[in-house]
């Protein structure tokens, strides 16, 4: 089978350029998963009798199972250096338009830094609610051994929704990032409460204008080719289409093999993640980037302190 057979949508899949192409080791074995655990549940209900066993007959064949392993879609230090700086320095010419509507700078900015520093996917991005930036002061002590405290605004903790594999929870970000956001939420102007499809309540959403919210996929189709044409890098390279996704398996990378890395499990808390086989697809130990200098999340002052004392505050 080929990137598209017996599929009656394939546009995304010619625009991407993936149509026609052979299929991933992950997507064979997807492939193998549905239907095995269709008999097995056949089997566990008694519909049918057991003639053969669904996990011995349907299972992954040994090599395609050898061609699975962690492989994050990261974007090159370079080109992500430039990204970053083009982020940093996003200017009124530079605003993304459209026929239908123009959003302010600071919702531009706000959004776009969530992106290159929070870590998260594209629909917890549009899903963020008002309020959902705060700020850790001085004087509180770090826990354990030490005796510092920590410097004002050390921390910057972000409120991140109930999401694709959990229910909500706290992490800490660059504070250049929950400036950013203040600086949209000091001139917001009032929107009514909207749904939110994900747990079907009414919330004050941080990225919305003119009572609506900003798409999902903003990000893909504004943000990142605004980035790319000042940055002066292409929308694609190696691996691919630089998307919104791209970003989180690249900061995930960078904190995992910084100079002074997080752990696996912290990373998994960080990301989000409910158990550490996906944060390690995102967080591969061969690829060393030698990032850590590059990261803001992870060498800005009291950056490191800031997560360590996150996380043993959370245990």
């Amino acid at each position: 089978m080929s990137v598209g057979d017996f599929s009656q949508w394939t546009h995304g899949m010619r625009s991407q350029g993936r149509l026609g192409k052979p299929l991933t080791a992950q997507s064979k074995s997807g492939y193998l998963k549905v239907p095995r655990a269709f008999f097995r549940d056949l089997h566990e209900w008694e519909w049918t009798p057991r003639r053969f066993d669904p996990a011995q007959a349907l299972r992954t064949p040994r090599s395609v199972r050898a061609l699975m392993g962690p492989d994050p879609r990261v974007i090159a230090d370079d080109i992500w250096a430039k990204l970053l700086w083009a982020g940093l320095n996003v200017e009124p010419g530079d605003l993304p338009t459209s026929d239908s509507r123009t959003y302010p700078v600071e919702l531009i900015r706000a959004v776009t830094l969530t992106w290159l520093f929070a870590g998260q996917r594209s629909d917890e991005i549009a899903r963020l609610r008002v309020g959902c930036i705060r700020w850790q002061h001085d004087g509180l002590p770090i826990p354990g051994d030490s005796g510092e405290v920590l410097a004002r605004d050390a921390v910057c903790l972000l409120d991140v929704p109930t999401h694709k594999t959990g229910t909500a929870f706290t992490k800490p970000v660059d504070p250049l990032m929950g400036k950013a956001i203040e600086a949209w939420q000091a001139v917001r102007p009032a929107q009514p409460q909207m749904l939110d499809p994900k747990t079907s309540e009414l919330a004050d959403f941080l990225f919305a204008h003119r009572a609506r919210r900003v798409a999902k996929h903003y990000i893909n189709t504004a943000i990142i080719p605004m980035l790319c044409r000042k940055a002066g890098v292409p929308t694609a390279d190696v691996r691919g289409n630089i998307t919104s996704h791209r970003a989180r398996s690249t900061i995930a990378s960078q904190l995992y093999n910084a100079k002074e890395p997080m752990t696996l499990f912290e990373l998994q808390e960080w990301l989000g993640h409910r158990t550490p086989e996906a944060t390690a697809h995102y967080a591969n130990p061969r690829e060393l980037h030698q990032t850590g200098e590059r990261s803001r999340v992870s060498s800005s002052p009291g950056g490191r302190k800031a997560l360590r004392s996150y996380y043993a505050l959370a245990v």
